[in-house]
């Protein structure tokens, strides 16, 4: 490279800006997306019975907590905030020194 093509005076190319706003508003939508199916999934049963004198054990049928639809919603969100961690500190990272 010559004298006067130093890194700090190279302009950002438009994929680079396009990128800019494209990754970050996906994984924001992947965020929303993924709270929204928890949300409309959220219909957890619980079910406890008393049974002493039977000889059999007692197996709960639908004793889920969190259903699967909450579980996949959630590894969705999860999935957008660590691409948005992911994106803050890349972006973070090749911030020009100011001089």
């Amino acid at each position: 490279m010559g004298e006067h093509n130093t890194p700090e005076d190279r302009l950002p190319s438009k994929r680079t800006k396009w990128r800019a706003v494209v990754v970050p508003s996906l994984a924001v939508a992947a965020v929303l997306a993924g709270i929204l199916i928890a949300w409309l999934n959220r219909n957890a049963s619980f079910s406890f019975a008393y049974a002493p004198n039977s000889n059999r054990p007692f197996t709960g049928i639908g004793a889920d907590l969190i259903t699967e639809g909450t579980q996949a919603g959630m590894a969705i969100a999860v999935v957008g905030l660590l691409v948005l961690a992911f994106w803050a500190g890349f972006r973070m990272g090749r911030r020009p020194a100011r001089s």
